[in-house]
């Protein structure tokens, strides 16, 4: 499964970055892609564990940059 999520007070590049890398090493993982300019992050899973790997990706997100929000 694929979806693009909205992001909103991603600040900064580098934060992306760190955000894409950490969401690859969920387990489950096939593609992942947080664009800081257009504030938007493309998440590909596996069907079966979408929600939970969402929900994995959304924490580290906040861990990463704490007033960054994914609107899902």
């Amino acid at each position: 499964m694929r979806k693009v999520y909205r992001m909103e007070e991603l600040d900064c590049a580098n934060c992306a970055r760190k955000m894409e890398d950490a969401i690859r090493k969920i387990e489950g993982v096939e593609n992942v892609a947080v664009n800081f300019l257009t504030q938007k992050m493309t998440l590909q899973a596996e069907d079966s564990r979408f929600e939970e790997i969402l929900q994995q990706a959304v924490k580290i997100c906040r861990r990463v940059e704490p007033d960054c929000r994914i609107i899902l």
